[in-house]
């Protein structure tokens, strides 16, 4: 990966962006594409739309999404302890003895999430996994007072994971879901800017907000940007670890190339002139088979006013929804370069229409 793409994908991944709370990541988005993008807008929701030829016939909708999952500080007891609410789908048995960045109007806070520690515990709470409402977070404080003096109620809070690099071009960090898709969308864009699209097609690069609380960023700019046809990217399950059913889930692998997603909630033509791409460009993929709904921006996306001609692509990562999620720098980029081959194959005269 080219130094610049990675100082970007490490910037954004490191930058705090719950869902609701992405301004900080937005920020850093338009400042990487504006170079690449003739126009760049950022609307009432918080998406930052990053457009190559937006008075082009038809226009093509990327989406990433930039929120991460996190927490949100919602009481604060009589002994300065916080208590706190989920934003996203989270397994409650990660946060234990977690350090995590309250983020307050004063600046980060750093805390620990604690927990009665395994000596306190009745036998019957050993074999229980603790509930997020078990929980607090512990800022060091003694009282309610002093805690209100560094933070305040609705203050976001992420884990103290960043980004890091291990063997080979295999990476982990929190947040990946899906600053990672952001990322790629970004990059497409930047490769259509070296190299165009169809001079009648304009490419809206859109980082959605608020994904992880109900795909909403992706929905109101599908609606605002009227594409006739879109590419959502986000991470899927790496089937590649024990305990894990390839015949339930599929058999998806880290490092082993883009996943694209066939089913329902994808357009038949846009899954074939993605396959051809791919063949194309000599980038070997992965099907995913999604019969129904993808719970991704690419669901919103194609029911969107009178419905738009949707295709998924993916990335296979390990330990999703921890802090610790893991991917293949490999995967990413070729995850981009399809994304960006797809786009040179429309026209204004693609017919999107399943027959």
């Amino acid at each position: 990966m080219r130094k610049e793409s990675l100082a970007f994908f490490k910037e954004l991944v490191n930058t705090p962006s719950p869902s609701g709370y992405e301004t900080k990541a937005a920020e850093v988005y338009r400042t990487y594409t504006k170079p690449f993008a003739d126009e760049i807008r950022t609307d009432v929701m918080g998406n930052v739309w990053a457009i190559i030829n937006p008075k082009a016939k038809r226009q093509v909708m990327l989406a990433g999404h930039m929120d991460e999952i996190g927490f949100a500080v919602h009481y604060v007891s009589d002994e300065g302890l916080l208590y706190f609410s989920a934003i996203g789908g989270h397994d409650s048995a990660i946060p234990v003895g977690q350090r995590v960045w309250i983020h307050g109007p004063k600046g980060r806070v750093p805390g620990v999430i604690g927990r009665k520690a395994i000596h306190l515990l009745t036998q019957d709470e050993r074999k229980q996994k603790p509930e997020l409402d078990d929980l607090w977070i512990d800022i060091g404080v003694s009282s309610r007072d002093d805690a209100m003096g560094l933070i305040e109620l609705g203050d976001v809070v992420t884990y103290q994971w960043e980004f890091q690099k291990m063997a080979g071009d295999v990476v982990t960090a929190r947040g990946f879901d899906n600053k990672m898709g952001c990322f790629i969308v970004a990059e497409a864009l930047r490769h259509l800017s070296e190299k165009k699209p169809n001079k009648d097609v304009g490419v809206i690069a859109v980082a959605t907000v608020q994904e992880e609380i109900g795909l909403r960023g992706a929905r109101t700019s599908a609606i605002g940007t009227q594409a006739e046809a879109g590419i959502a990217v986000d991470v899927t399950h790496a089937i590649d670890y024990p305990s894990v059913d390839k015949k339930k889930h599929g058999d998806m692998r880290m490092g082993k190339g883009p996943v694209v997603a066939r089913g329902a909630n994808i357009n038949p033509v846009m899954f074939d002139l993605t396959k051809q791409a791919a063949k194309d460009e000599g980038i070997d993929i992965q099907i995913e088979v999604e019969p129904g709904g993808t719970g991704t921006d690419a669901n919103a996306m194609q029911i969107a006013g009178a419905g738009m001609a949707t295709g998924l692509l993916g990335v296979a990562i390990r330990y999703m929804h921890t802090p610790v999620e893991v991917l293949s720098l490999t995967d990413v980029e070729q995850c981009a370069t399809l994304m960006a081959a797809v786009c040179r194959k429309i026209t204004a005269k693609t017919d999107f229409t399943p027959r």
